[in-house]
């Protein structure tokens, strides 16, 4: 399979986006239940078919986009406020960054590290290493880079971020992940309860680091991508269950900026898992 993914990993950006737009909409016609969820949290949303359609072949490009970015050479990346890292890293108290299951999450983390993370200030993402062994080497290989660093869905992986932020250095997180049981509370999300996880807000305010919406987007005909970066709108409530509902406020109005590119297929709304 590694061999496999090597392959692929040399094929152009707009034939692996294309052989990815076909998976997911075989995924989507062939999973009832798959199906079923991805429009339900479409509909949560309020969204009209004309805004979801995308996503359904933009879900499978997510996934074979993944040896070019792991594997491969470098791809095309474009930044829109790029100003705000710069600003945020000036300040020396660290950067948590957070972006939905939005785009092409795992360019975000690689623009930032070639940009800043080469030049003292890495960024350490949270990551959930996965079951296969195989798998998991492959991962950990392809993120482990220069000015990138991972840290498991453990305590120790918490300690690790902790760590980088009072150090000055950036954390990435994806605040819309169900998190393990115990790590959550209840908020909304699109208007219906979701659990969600509480580490980025427990981060800032154990370490007073700065904090930064990010999302990459996927742009035509395999052009590369665009790295969005903003301000959270307003300061976080100091109350805990307060603070995570506004991030998740934060993460919705992300989404909204290009719905066509989220991946409604993701089971938000599950249950707590009982272990990391």
């Amino acid at each position: 399979m590694i061999t496999f993914f090597k392959l692929l990993s040399v094929w152009p950006l707009w034939l692996l986006h294309g052989l990815g737009w076909s998976l997911g909409w075989l995924v989507f016609a062939a999973s009832g239940v798959y199906r079923q969820r991805f429009l339900a949290n479409a509909r949560q949303a309020g969204l009209g078919w004309r805004q979801w359609l995308g996503a359904v072949g933009a879900s499978g490009q997510l996934v074979a986009e993944l040896p070019r970015l792991w594997l491969g050479p470098a791809v095309a990346i474009e930044w829109d406020g790029q100003e705000h890292v710069q600003a945020a890293l000036n300040k020396q108290q660290g950067v948590v960054f957070l972006s939905p299951h939005l785009g092409c999450f795992e360019i975000t983390a690689q623009a930032y590290a070639q940009v800043f993370g080469q030049t003292g200030k890495p960024m350490t993402v949270l990551f959930r290493p996965p079951r296969q062994a195989w798998v998991r080497a492959l991962v950990e290989q392809s993120r482990q880079r220069p000015g990138l660093l991972t840290a498991p869905t453990t305590l120790s992986g918490v300690k690790q971020m902790i760590k980088a932020l009072k150090k000055g250095e950036s954390v990435g997180l994806l605040p819309d992940q169900v998190p393990p049981q115990g790590m959550g509370v209840m908020v909304p999300f699109f208007g219906r309860d979701a659990y969600t996880m509480t580490l980025s807000v427990r981060l800032l305010q154990q370490t007073g680091a700065s904090v930064l919406l990010a999302w990459g987007e996927r742009l035509s005909w395999g052009r590369g991508y665009r790295v969005h970066v903003q301000a959270m709108p307003a300061p976080l409530p100091e109350d805990l269950k307060e603070a995570v509902s506004a991030i998740n406020q934060a993460m919705q109005t992300l989404v909204m900026q290009c719905p066509s590119q989220y991946l409604w297929g993701y089971a938000r709304y599950k249950q707590a898992r009982e272990t990391a």
